[in-house]
């Protein structure tokens, strides 16, 4: 069964709610008939299925964390008998063990319905010929985008990462008009394409980039080096992968798929439920899912909640470009840093988006180094001239940031390029 019908993103607020009142209670009851761990922590806090009536008790239900999760590794907070379930897919593991995910038909049927309005909101039809770039495998990138674009009926080119040279040889052969990948992937990819004369050769209009943090300056990079315009996708394996939110034409925030998952902003520090409109932490409550369904899971992703009417016509609230994360925030001398802080200074100064942030401990004092590529024109420069863009560059970043980093101007090519996700932090003082 699918719930997903024609027009569905643009149903009124009031059947929005009824949606989610509705299964939000059904959703209650099944996990607390199914999943032991979850029913107990419930118990801990005096809440039982007979509390939740609609979505506006949603606050009463306790919060799920990846710590969790870990804990209940492998098959703790599973929700359907093994034998209803068809597939796993699994977290990158880039901060810390694995998260296993279950799915039944049902569950893929939803999650592929998600992928698909993502796709179609980027003007995607059963014309167009997607390339998805994504990993493929236990990453849930390449399987959802991969499944969203057969539900919309594009000739699909499941591509998986790798292999630079030929992705642009099938872009081009095989006239692909959508790109979907993650967003410094996007940018290399742009970046060859200029390198080896194709760009008039390309036939691409839209990219759909996700599974990491990524600015608006960034945006506007690989819209110029692809001749595309780029959407932004929002998931979490541990809600389903891909396609929980994806951007519009507008492209002033993701629209969040209301129908199945509720979302809330809660303060970091105190739990507490936030009035729309202000920043905290991002909070998903899944209501239609059978298998893995979590219930207030915290994503630790900073953004902002809006119901600003859309020009698109879509009704689901929206979530603004997650703004830095509540856990891999970096704490430096005692200063907040956000690597996203640092990425649009860069663009900002007209350094590609290719950098790492490497942070030690040496004496009892945080270092701060920066490791920035240049671009060929700078590259070119006098030493002089260098040394300029260099000081400019930390002044800009201490304006940004209220700390000094060390910068160091590297020459193009010679930070490591990432196919998945880029390595932008190397934080060594964990090692203490």
């Amino acid at each position: 069964m699918s719930y997903y019908q024609p027009g569905i993103e643009c149903a009124s607020q009031e059947q929005i709610k009824k949606w989610q009142d509705e299964r939000l209670v059904k959703q209650v009851q099944h996990v607390w008939d199914s999943v032991p761990y979850y029913r107990k922590k419930m118990e801990e806090v005096g809440v039982s299925p007979a509390d939740i009536q609609s979505a506006a008790d949603l606050h009463k239900l306790p919060f799920l964390t990846k710590d969790d999760l870990r804990e209940c590794y492998p098959y703790g907070l599973l929700a359907k008998p093994l034998s209803e379930c068809i597939r796993i897919q699994s977290t990158s593991g880039t901060t810390g063990k694995r998260v296993v995910a279950f799915y039944t038909q049902h569950d893929i049927d939803l999650w592929e319905d998600c992928c698909a309005r993502a796709i179609m909101a980027a003007g995607g039809t059963n014309e167009d010929v997607c390339h998805v770039s994504y990993g493929y495998g236990l990453f849930t990138g390449g399987p959802g985008l991969n499944g969203g674009s057969h539900k919309v009926g594009c000739l699909t080119l499941p591509m998986s990462s790798g292999n630079t040279e030929r992705q642009l040889q099938f872009m081009v052969d095989l006239g692909s008009t959508i790109l979907c990948c993650t967003p410094s992937y996007a940018a290399y990819l742009g970046e060859s394409a200029q390198e080896a004369g194709l760009q008039d050769k390309l036939k691409l209009k839209a990219g759909i980039f996700g599974a990491e943090a990524w600015t608006e300056e960034m945006r506007r990079d690989i819209e110029k080096k692809l001749g595309i315009k780029a959407y932004d996708i929002y998931g979490l394996t541990e809600i389903s992968g891909p396609g929980v939110s994806f951007e519009c034409e507008e492209q002033t925030g993701m629209h969040i798929n209301e129908d199945h998952f509720i979302a809330e902003i809660i303060n970091p520090e105190t739990g507490e439920v936030l009035p729309e409109g202000e920043k905290g932490e991002l909070v998903f409550t899944s209501i239609t899912k059978e298998a893995f369904p979590l219930l207030r899971y915290r994503t630790r992703d900073i953004c902002v909640l809006s119901r600003k009417k859309c020009s698109c016509g879509r009704t689901h609230v929206k979530m603004s470009k997650p703004m830095g994360r509540s856990d891999d925030m970096l704490i430096i001398r005692g200063v907040n840093v956000f690597p996203s802080q640092i990425e649009t200074v860069l663009l900002a100064q007209g350094f590609p988006p290719n950098y790492q942030i490497i942070v030690d401990r040496v004496n009892n004092t945080d270092t701060f180094d920066i490791n920035v590529e240049m671009p060929p024109e700078i590259f070119s420069d006098t030493v002089r001239d260098v040394t300029a863009r260099e000081k400019e560059l930390v002044a800009a970043l201490k304006a940004m940031l209220g700390i000094v980093a060390k910068v160091h101007l590297m020459a193009p090519k010679s930070i490591q390029r990432s196919e998945g996700k880029a390595v932008r932090v190397v934080d060594k003082r964990k090692l203490f």
